[in-house]
């Protein structure tokens, strides 16, 4: 029986894989590239601004330059989900989970190579650690991809770029003044705040890409509760009979 079973879902599996990947060109032309490719440009310019500057580059000003930088590719990155033929792709045997990983896989591979580019122009003498600087990009990247994925599964709209990134903006201009101070999320290297600080950025980076694995499934469709046929009660039947 589970020979069978396993037997059968084999031509299913294969047909799903098979379209998968007759998506792969059309997804590939519908990528917001030229959005991408302005974010990743501005960012590469603010990461370069302290060694345009010509004078000595602080470490705080070093650590802001890749603030500025990673905001500005993840400003870019809110345009990913832009699908203006959202309504014809979502009648294909694929799942949406499917779909906007696809877009994904296209963009991670030259974000990794951007973000490293992006940390070689800061000067090594003023560059904050790796490791931790890098958390605060990807969050901010999951943040705007969950805004868009959030859009789509609320609205599902085509094109929610524009307000998610207009939101990410505020959100970011606002948040240095807002966020509690014991949380110490935009703190300077060498500050005694900076590991606690990175320990709140895991958190937000784990609740992002929480919420960007719930947008992307889709939504379940209640089905509409079948009326029932009034009938008549049986004495009424009766009576007629005997008329």
């Amino acid at each position: 029986m589970t020979a069978t079973r396993t037997a059968g879902n084999t031509p299913a599996r294969a047909s799903r894989r098979g379209v998968l990947l007759q998506l792969v060109r059309p997804v590939a032309r519908t990528v917001p590239w030229w959005a991408l490719a302005a974010g990743g440009g501005l960012g590469l310019l603010a990461a370069a601004l302290p060694r345009l500057s010509g004078g000595e580059v602080t470490p705080w000003a070093g650590v802001n330059a890749l603030r500025a930088a990673a905001l500005c590719f993840a400003l870019g990155a809110a345009f990913l989900l832009d699908d203006p033929a959202r309504q014809t792709t979502a009648a294909v045997p694929v799942r949406r989970v499917l779909r906007h990983a696809l877009r994904c896989a296209f963009v991670l591979p030259a974000a990794a190579v951007w973000w490293t580019a992006a940390v070689l122009l800061v000067p090594e003498e003023a560059r904050p650690p790796a490791g931790d600087i890098t958390l605060e990009a990807a969050t901010a990247l999951a943040l705007a991809l969950a805004g868009a994925a959030f859009a789509v599964r609320r609205r599902g709209t085509g094109r929610p770029g524009q307000a998610v990134a207009a939101a990410l903006l505020v959100a970011a201009v606002l948040a240095p003044l807002l966020t509690p101070s014991e949380w110490s999320l935009f703190t300077a290297p060498g500050d005694p705040r900076w590991a606690d600080g990175h320990g709140h950025w895991t958190l937000l980076l784990c609740a992002a890409l929480l919420a960007v694995a719930v947008c992307c499934v889709e939504p379940v469709r209640r089905l509409q509760p079948v009326r029932r046929l009034r009938t008549r009660p049986a004495r009424a039947d009766k009576e007629g009979l005997g008329a």
